[in-house]
């Protein structure tokens, strides 16, 4: 008998559904580098019209996604981007821009709310007359939600402002849409409204949608052009790609009205935890599917307490070395919840009292790991 196990590390874990598993099977499928694939063809439209956008492309993943995206507005060794210090293209993807693109990261701080503060970006452009000495800015990145800073949302109206920024300065405008469903759930506000001033979105299509593998982009036909070239550069192109799309087609159109309640686990968990002496929480934080807690007790370490939760068959994140987190998806119950709290108070006293086993973790994470 298989022991259920409460996955909790990231929304990234989830298994294909029974309907995914079954759409692959029955997918029809071609030579999507020839353009032939029709599974592939049907799902890249139906994505470019719930974003709002004129064509889409499958990529393997988000990085590759954001990486491709960044390349295709920065075709100009020297460019330079202006992102936040504190998001996942700046530091979970490996410095690819850089190292693979030559793109030069300009970092403005990230507010708690994951916001730049829209005077710094502007700040940041570079004067053309410095042209002999700077790099030349050509792109300003946003990322929704944002995920370091406990998948907080980006406002439709913050958004236009930036594109407004990046329009009148003649700079084009790229969002890191890896959960940008999750965002438009929890304000409301419909997708292709919300990433508007975008130039292009990259959506993930296996966190929060729990499809197997792969994001999309978006964009305006020329960028999908370009971008398309720059897949296949990359080692992206894949041939019989419908197999994978036609699970992704299943999670956009099964999974988005369940995000909802995810998020509402999310605060469940956070409330829960927030009556745990040694935590704090911060309950407002809480606005998807991400729950952040710091540890205030010293003999309690994120290593320790996820170490003593896996022995109980719940698996979580350290997210540093003196906070964790956990992610909620549609695989994860409300009887799932509850067992999670119950295990987080035991493992508590557990450590408290000195009876805990300690035994290196084997879920596949580490400390500050959490850039998924």
């Amino acid at each position: 008998m298989v022991t259920k196990v409460v996955d909790l590390r990231s929304d990234t874990v989830t298994k294909p559904s029974e309907a995914m598993r079954a759409a692959m099977a029955a997918a029809e499928v071609d030579d999507d580098v020839l353009g032939a694939d029709p599974t592939a063809q049907r799902f890249e439209a139906e994505m470019a019209r719930i974003m709002g956008k004129e064509a889409a492309l499958f990529v393997p993943s988000g990085t590759m996604g954001n990486l491709v995206s960044v390349l295709a507005h920065c075709d100009t060794r020297g460019s330079e981007v202006i992102l936040g210090d504190n998001s996942h293209i700046h530091i979970y993807e490996n410095g690819g821009i850089a190292t693979l693109g030559g793109v030069h990261p300009r970092t403005v701080p990230n507010n708690p709310d994951g916001t730049m503060d829209v005077d710094k970006i502007v700040a940041a452009i570079r004067h053309r007359d410095g042209a002999m000495y700077y790099p030349t800015t050509r792109l300003i990145c946003l990322e929704n939600t944002h995920g370091n800073t406990g998948g907080k949302c980006l406002s439709v109206e913050y958004t236009d402002k930036v594109g407004e920024v990046a329009q009148s300065h003649g700079l084009k405008l790229h969002i890191d849409g890896a959960r940008i469903f999750n965002a438009s759930v929890a304000l409301g506000v419909p997708v292709h409204r919300l990433v508007r001033a975008a130039d292009s979105v990259s959506v993930c299509l296996s966190k929060g949608l729990g499809a197997p593998v792969g994001s999309v982009i978006v964009g305006s036909k020329d960028f999908i052009y370009k971008a398309k070239i720059l897949r296949k550069t990359l080692g992206g192109g894949m041939r019989q790609v419908g197999i994978l799309c036609a699970a992704a087609y299943v999670a956009v159109r099964d999974t988005v009205g369940k995000l909802a309640d995810d998020h509402t686990k999310a605060k469940v968990l956070a409330d829960g935890l927030k009556k745990i002496k040694q935590f704090t929480v911060d309950l407002t934080s809480v606005e998807t599917n991400m729950v952040f807690f710091d540890i205030a007790d010293p003999h309690i370490t994120p290593d320790k307490l996820c170490q003593v939760l896996e022995q109980r068959n719940v698996l979580a994140m350290p997210a540093s070395s003196k906070s964790v987190r956990l992610v909620t998806h549609y695989q994860i119950s409300d009887s799932d919840v509850q067992y999670t709290l119950t295990c987080i108070e035991k493992a508590v006293e557990e450590i408290l009292s000195g009876n805990a086993k300690f035994e290196r973790l084997t879920n596949g994470t580490t400390t500050n790991s959490y850039g998924h």
